[in-house]
C-alpha cells in the first residue's frame, strides 16, 4: 500500500468501496446487470414495457465543511450546496440510465442540536424545493414526498443529509451501458459555470472530502471544532495542511475563498442529459458518473474485456491542484478519488454524435471534448495519461 492509500484509509474512507462491494456482491444485479442504476420491474402497475428505479444517496463528509465554514463565517448559503449535493448524486446517477424526468424524492436528515441550529435545518430543506425550481424551466419534474428530520445526536457529530429518489420509465428508453472497442469517449467537465449556475463552480463534487478536507487545512480547526471529526482518526492525519478557510485561491484572475471552492455544489448534468438524450439516445453507448472510485469507476460496468483509455482530458481544475500540493498524494491515488475536472462520460459509437453532444454541452456553458477511445483487451482496464503526461492503468480486480 503506497503512502496517499495509507492516509486515506487511516481516516476510515476507502475510494473504491471495496468492503461494500464484498457485501453486495451476492445480491440480485436487476435486469440489467451493467445499468449504472440497479433497474427493477415496474412494481406500480406491472406493466412490462416499463422498470423502477430506486437510489438512496447522501452528501458524504462534505457537510463537516459546511459546518467549519459556517461557524467560521455565519454564512448558512453553504448549507443549500449541501442539499444539492445530496441530490445530485441521487439525480446524475439516474440519469446515467436515461431517467431525467419525473421524479418523486423524500429526505432524511439526522442532526446533533448541540452543534446545528434551526436555521441550518431550514436552509438544508428549503434548499431542494430550490432545487427543484431551478430544473423546472428545463422540463425536468421533480416532486418533494417530505421525510423525517431527526435529532440523533448519539450517532451524528454534526449533520448529515440524504435523499431517496423513484422514478418510472420505459425500458426501450433505458441507457444500458454497452462498452465496445472502437467507442469514442467524450468527457464534461464539472467545473466552470453553466448556465443553470449562479457562480463559478470550482467541480470538486462530493468525493474525497474527507481527504480534500484534512490534507488541505491547517491543524486549528482540530482544536477548534473537535466535533467536526472521527476522533478515532490518528493525529497525525487530521487537518494536517496549510490553509485557513478564507485564505484565497485564484481562478481565472479572481480571488476565491478556499472555504467555498472545497465547499462548490455538486453540479447536475440532468439539463444538459436532458437535452442529449433529447435529440441523441440511440447514440449513446454508455454513460458514467466519475463519483466513488472517479476514473476507475467505468470498470464496473463493462460486459467484456476491454481497454479504456482516456489519453486527452479535461485540463485540471486549481482546486484539484491544491489538493495535490497540501497531501502530496501520488497522481494515481487521486484520479481514483477525484474526477480532477472531469465528472461524466459518455460513450458513442461515432466521432459525428460525439461531436454532436459537444455542441450541445457547449450551448450550456460546460466545458466538453473526446477524451479517448476504447479498444480491445485481454482484461478490463483504464489506462489514463495525465495532464503532467504519466500515464496511469488500474486494472479489474
Amino acid at each position: 500500500m503506497n503512502p496517499s492509500n495509507e492516509r486515506y484509509a487511516g481516516r476510515g474512507v476507502s475510494s473504491g468501496k471495496e468492503e461494500v462491494h464484498e457485501a453486495i456482491k451476492n445480491l440480485d444485479k436487476g435486469l440489467y446487470p451493467t445499468a449504472f442504476c440497479k433497474i427493477l420491474p415496474d412494481m406500480v402497475t406491472g406493466d412490462a414495457e416499463y422498470c423502477n428505479i430506486i437510489h438512496a444517496d447522501t452528501a458524504g463528509t462534505k457537510p463537516s465543511l459546511a459546518y467549519l465554514y459556517w461557524k467560521e463565517t455565519g454564512d448558512l448559503s453553504v448549507w443549500k450546496g449541501i442539499t444539492q449535493d445530496a441530490l445530485v448524486m441521487n439525480f446524475d446517477d439516474m440519469a446515467c440510465v436515461g431517467l431525467i424526468t419525473d421524479f418523486i424524492l423524500s429526505s432524511t436528515i439526522g442532526r446533533n442540536k448541540h452543534h446545528i441550529t434551526g436555521d441550518v435545518i431550514k436552509a438544508l430543506i428549503n434548499g431542494s424545493q430550490e432545487f427543484i425550481e431551478q430544473m423546472a424551466p428545463y422540463g425536468i419534474n421533480i416532486h418533494h414526498g417530505g421525510g423525517e428530520t431527526a435529532d440523533v445526536g448519539d450517532i451524528v457529530r454534526t449533520v448529515d443529509a440524504g435523499y431517496t429518489i423513484f422514478g418510472r420509465m420505459k425500458r426501450a428508453d433505458l441507457i444500458v451501458n454497452k462498452i465496445r472497442p472502437g467507442q469514442i469517449i467524450v468527457g464534461f467537465a464539472g467545473y466552470g459555470q453553466a448556465i443553470y449556475e449562479s457562480e463559478y463552480n470550482s467541480g470538486i463534487g462530493s468525493n474525497g472530502l474527507t481527504s480534500a478536507r484534512h490534507d488541505v487545512l491547517h491543524n486549528s480547526y482540530a482544536v477548534k471544532y473537535p466535533e467536526s471529526f472521527d476522533a478515532n482518526i490518528p493525529s497525525e492525519l487530521v487537518y494536517c495542511g496549510s490553509r485557513q478557510l478564507t485564505d484565497s485561491l485564484t481562478v481565472d484572475g479572481r480571488d476565491y475563498h478556499i472555504g467555498k471552492l472545497l465547499l462548490s455544489p455538486t453540479r447536475t448534468f440532468l439539463p444538459l442529459l436532458q437535452a442529449i438524450l433529447k435529440e441523441h439516445r440511440s447514440s449513446i453507448k454508455g454513460l458514467i458518473h466519475n463519483t466513488g472510485g472517479a476514473h476507475t469507476k467505468v470498470i464496473n460496468f463493462c460486459d467484456e474485456s476491454v481497454q479504456i483509455i482516456k489519453d486527452n482530458l479535461l485540463p485540471v481544475p486549481p482546486i484539484f491542484g491544491l489538493i495535490a500540493e497540501e497531501s502530496g498524494g501520488d497522481e494515481k491515488e487521486l484520479y481514483k478519488v477525484f474526477n480532477m475536472g472531469t465528472r461524466l462520460e459518455a460513450y458513442l459509437d461515432t466521432e459525428e454524435a460525439a461531436h454532436a453532444v459537444i455542441e450541445i454541452s457547449s450551448q450550456l456553458g460546460i466545458a466538453a471534448q473526446i477524451i479517448g477511445r476504447v479498444e480491445s483487451s485481454s482484461q478490463t482496464q483504464v489506462t489514463l495519461t495525465t495532464e503532467k503526461g504519466t500515464v496511469l492503468n488500474y486494472q479489474e480486480h
